[in-house]
């Protein structure tokens, strides 16, 4: 299937070598070894729904329907789409009766995270989400070093806007930002941190 940007771009998925090489190897199922920060997050919004704790999902990217091929009468296939719009941050939901919104991201960067990974509309977006009184963050891994970090909107948005600067030092996260602990279930349980950074203040 075929994808395009809002401005007729077309789409192509950055794959790495491991990736592409990803299905050749079997699925590693025991701690967090071989787990992208997406599924870490996913698999952690399902144990919070299972446990009752909150209401947290990946937010999906709305796409516009060009072209459909139908091989069978029963069943059609999706050849040719369009990104409807550009998207804001990957999840959102409610958490104590809070509204939650937050981008995620992974770097191999070990000594900063790039703000070329961000856009100025997802920015401004999670801005307003505080603004009106919700609660917004990032949740940023250094893949190579391990760690996983909650950083809240107020820190962020400084460095995207004001600081000129390409890049949030991987110092300032550790210093204004929130290690996030790992586990068997959930995988990362952010919402500790949520809980403690947000509710107990």
């Amino acid at each position: 299937m075929t994808f395009h940007y809002p401005n007729g771009k077309k789409y192509t998925p950055n794959i790495t070598k491991a990736n592409k090489n990803r299905s050749s190897f079997p699925a590693i199922t025991h701690g967090k070894r071989g787990m992208t920060l997406e599924e870490d997050i996913n698999e952690s919004n399902k144990y919070y729904r299972a446990t009752n704790q909150a209401i947290i999902h990946k937010k999906p990217t709305p796409i516009q329907v060009v072209s459909v091929d139908y091989p069978q009468r029963s069943s059609a296939k999706i050849t040719e789409a369009y990104f409807k719009q550009p998207s804001t941050t990957d999840y959102n939901g409610i958490y104590r009766g809070k509204y939650i919104d937050f981008e995620a991201k992974e770097t191999k960067n070990k000594t900063s995270i790039p703000l070329n990974n961000f856009h100025t509309h997802q920015v401004e977006h999670m801005q307003a989400v505080h603004e009106h009184g919700g609660i917004s963050f990032l949740i940023v891994r250094f893949s190579t070093l391990q760690r996983t970090y909650l950083y809240d909107v107020t820190h962020f948005v400084p460095w995207f806007f004001q600081h000129q600067r390409k890049s949030i030092p991987l110092k300032a996260i550790e210093s204004e930002g929130y290690l996030i602990p790992e586990s068997y279930a959930p995988r990362l349980h952010y919402l500790q941190v949520v809980e403690d950074v947000y509710f107990h203040q």
